[in-house]
């Protein structure tokens, strides 16, 4: 009887690794500090629950959170890398049209801000001096807007001058790419994506992974 105890538990473990469905993790078996799973820059902090998904654990700062996981789980863990780019095209302010063929050669940083989020204005001025550090050894950004209002970029752009391409999205591209939260940053190359982060970077975070990945 033992050994068929143990061997339920260990068939009992093997089918929660594999789950399809979150489950929640016990309030007592929560870890003092851990990173939440959609803000993980904030560093480890309390979480206020936690879900076993696929054999993996993902903790969270609010509720908000973890029933928005719940809901479509996949669409916030963490993806594989590299994966391809999503199709797109997209019309930069000089009328220029960028998809996955025209980023090749390069090593491109496509960057979904908007003119409300705080977070993504505050790291514009690292961001340009990224590019002029970077662009004569063939690197680009692609400054991605999803405002829903055209006009609302146009009167954004009369007063911050931007030294690479704008793109204006049309509410689909940043659905196919999986954006969640911004800022959100690809690392694109040879169609490939081969980085991302989501929120505030430091410039440290961003020129290591652009360094370490430039066309050769």
């Amino acid at each position: 009887m033992k050994t068929i105890a143990t061997l339920l538990l260990a068939f009992a473990s093997l089918v929660s690794m594999g789950q399809d469905t979150p489950t929640d993790i016990a309030k007592k078996d929560l870890p003092k500090e851990a990173k939440c799973l959609l803000c993980p820059n904030d560093g480890p902090e309390k979480p206020a629950g936690g879900l076993m998904y696929k054999g993996n654990a993902y903790y969270f700062c609010n509720t908000k959170e973890i029933a928005a996981f719940k809901k479509d789980p996949d669409a916030y863990v963490p993806p594989v890398l590299p994966r391809p780019v999503p199709e797109f095209a997209l019309v930069d302010t000089t009328g220029k049209t960028w998809d996955a063929e025209s980023m090749k050669g390069k090593l491109v940083l496509v960057d979904f801000w908007a003119t409300w989020c705080a977070p993504c204005k505050a790291m514009m001025p690292m961001l340009d001096k990224l590019h002029a550090r970077y662009k004569e050894k063939g690197f680009e950004i692609l400054s991605v807007s999803i405002d829903e209002k055209q006009p609302n970029l146009d009167k954004f752009l009369k007063g911050h001058k931007f030294p690479n391409p704008v793109l204006h999205d049309d509410q689909r591209t940043w659905q196919k790419w999986g954006v969640k939260n911004i800022p959100a940053m690809f690392l694109v190359r040879d169609g490939q994506i081969i980085a991302q982060w989501t929120g505030k970077q430091t410039e440290k975070t961003l020129e290591a992974g652009i360094s370490a990945n430039l066309p050769k």
